[in-house]
Order: C-alpha cells, then sequence, then structure tokens
C-alpha cells in the first residue's frame, strides 16, 4: 500500500524559511551576477560551500520554532492515557521541504534537520525551478517561503501561503509546550471584502457597511483551512503540546461584532482576539509572542517582523498586480 498523508496537517516549506541560509544565498546571489567560468554553471560556488558545510548544522530560521513545536505534536501515542514505551505514536503532522535548493545542498538540509531531531524526511530539490507546483500532490495546509513568486503561486492554487521575511525577530522560547499563531482578518483568514470598501471609501464607510452586516457571515480568506487544520489539531490535542491562536486586526468596534460572528458561523475558536483600531501590531504581537504571524499588508509585517516571525500573506485588493 503506498505512503498517504491523509489526515495530516501537512507544511511545506523553503529550506530557507526553515533554516538561516543568508550567508550562503548571499554567495548564490553573487554568482547569478557573475559569468560562470567555463564548463561550470552559477551556482557553482554556492553548491561547494553547501559542500564544504555539509557537516556544519545550519542554524535555525525564522520559521524553525513553528516547525518544531508543530512536529512535537508527534511525539503523543495515540492513546494519551498509554504512556508506555511501546505505545504507538499518532502522525498528526508532517513537514516537507519544497526548496529551489539543488540537491547538493539539499543533503545539508537534512542533515541539520537531524541534528536538531527534526522529523523531515520528505522533500524536493528543484535547483532554481519553482516548487509550488508539488504542493497540489503534498494537500499542503500551509508553504512558507521567502520566495514571492511562489507564493503567489501557491495562493492562486489555493494554498495558505506566505513570504517569509528572512531577517524577522525570532521566536521566544517561553512558551515551549505551546504553538502560537497570530492571523490578520480580512484578506488572511476572512475574504478582502471589506478591506475594498475601505480602500474605496474610508474608515467610516467601512465602519458603517461592517455594523449593517455584521449578522452576515463573512466569505473565506486565504487562511481558512490553515485555521480549521490548526482547529482540528488543537481539539485532538496531546498532554504535552497545545495550540493557541489570536485574531490581530486593525478593525475596532463596531467591526468587530462581524468578525467574531463569522468565526462563530465557521465553528471555529480562537483564543484571543485583538481590534487594534489601526494601533502598530508589533508591540502587541511582542506581548503574544507567537511563532508565527501572518498578515497581508506589508506596513504591517514590517513592523511585527521586528518582534515576532513574520510572514506576508500575498493576497487582496492590497496586493494586486499593477
Amino acid at each position: 500500500m503506498a505512503a498517504t498523508l491523509d489526515g495530516q496537517l501537512v507544511v511545506a516549506i523553503s529550506s530557507r524559511a526553515l533554516f538561516d541560509f543568508e550567508e550562503e544565498n548571499r554567495v548564490f546571489e553573487d554568482g547569478l551576477g557573475q559569468p560562470p567560468a567555463p564548463g561550470t554553471k552559477r551556482d557553482a560556488a554556492y553548491m561547494q560551500l553547501q559542500l564544504d558545510r555539509l557537516d556544519v548544522p545550519a542554524k535555525p530560521g525564522v520559521a524553525f520554532s513553528l516547525v518544531k513545536k508543530l512536529l512535537a505534536f508527534n511525539d503523543a501515542p495515540d492513546n494519551l492515557d498509554d504512556a508506555s514505551p511501546s505505545a504507538k505514536l499518532a502522525q498528526r503532522v508532517e513537514v516537507v521541504i519544497l526548496s529551489r535548493n539543488d540537491p547538493v545542498s539539499g543533503m545539508r538540509v537534512f542533515r541539520s534537520a537531524q541534528h536538531y531531531g527534526l522529523a523531515i524526511q520528505r522533500g524536493t530539490f528543484n535547483r532554481g525551478e519553482p516548487p509550488w507546483r508539488y504542493l497540489k500532490p503534498l494537500h499542503a495546509n500551509l508553504f512558507l517561503s521567502t520566495h514571492l513568486s511562489d507564493v503567489r503561486e501557491a495562493l492562486a492554487a489555493g494554498v495558505p501561503a506566505a513570504q517569509v521575511y528572512p531577517q524577522s525577530a525570532h521566536a521566544s522560547d517561553q512558551h515551549p509546550h505551546e504553538v502560537r499563531i497570530a492571523f490578520d482578518g480580512d484578506a488572511v483568514i476572512f475574504s478582502d471584502e471589506a478591506e475594498r470598501v475601505f480602500q474605496a471609501q474610508g474608515l467610516s464607510a467601512f465602519q458603517a457597511h461592517e455594523r449593517d452586516k455584521a449578522t452576515q457571515p463573512l466569505l473565506a480568506g486565504p487562511f481558512k483551512p490553515l485555521l480549521e487544520a490548526l482547529h482540528r489539531l488543537q481539539q485532538v490535542g496531546t498532554s504535552r503540546m497545545r495550540i493557541r491562536t489570536a485574531l490581530v486586526t486593525a478593525r475596532s468596534a463596531p467591526a468587530h461584532e462581524r468578525a467574531i460572528r463569522t468565526l462563530m458561523d465557521w465553528n471555529i475558536e480562537v483564543d484571543e482576539a485583538m481590534f487594534l483600531g489601526g494601533l502598530a501590531k508589533g508591540e502587541f504581537l511582542r506581548e503574544f509572542e507567537p511563532d508565527f504571524f501572518f498578515d497581508d499588508q506589508t506596513g504591517h509585517v514590517d513592523s511585527a517582523s521586528q518582534h515576532v516571525p513574520s510572514g506576508h500573506v500575498v493576497s487582496g485588493v492590497s496586493n494586486q498586480l499593477s
């Protein structure tokens, strides 16, 4: 019988989002700007550097904490009352590397994962080619990459995806048994319907629109499937790991009600909701200490990335290509 990932939360991630390959990436970028030596390719210096460092574990990257904690959900037995050494462990989360790296560099990625005890066994290494097309056979619930074009394509294919900001602050180590994830609302969890009203007609029209439609659920945004998958994982729970979610939005009363009622209509609960009325989100996120934060607006991501791991969800009216 063929292996299957059915029933698992599947996270696809680029090697540069999981590990700190910024120094190596500069060598790669330099190679692209130089004419290759006869008989070599432009990535030859990069490949050699990765090979030379094969036994040197890469440092953790921006999304490392998120991945490590999600994989910890696999450490609990199927029967939480069975703590015996022979208890069968439940496979609830699968992490797959989808990388533009070459296969040689891929060896270092897997060795680095092994060094940190990350149970990652699957990956594709495509040597410069976009890997997003492999998301469909994986049935991925999330794709994290530093490549903007790959994130756009993933979102267009219906996969929740975000562009990881490599210079983001790393996650706090204060919550070792809790995966903390924060989401913006409009154009992330919800559709961009209300955001379009705000951008076209201003704040007063937005507030009136949301007040009048308070009992009408918003349509789903690109990250609703991920929120649903996390909700299922949260309900399963383990004695060792929990999930804590937060809605962090520029909405304020009276526009808060429609957001809450929409989640209620979806039978999805979030643990915290912050209605900030346009205040900068970064310092609030610093206090929440998420393992990752998702937002569709670069200004919010820039603010957040100074404090917490952050990613840009390239969706909705704010990200339409001109």
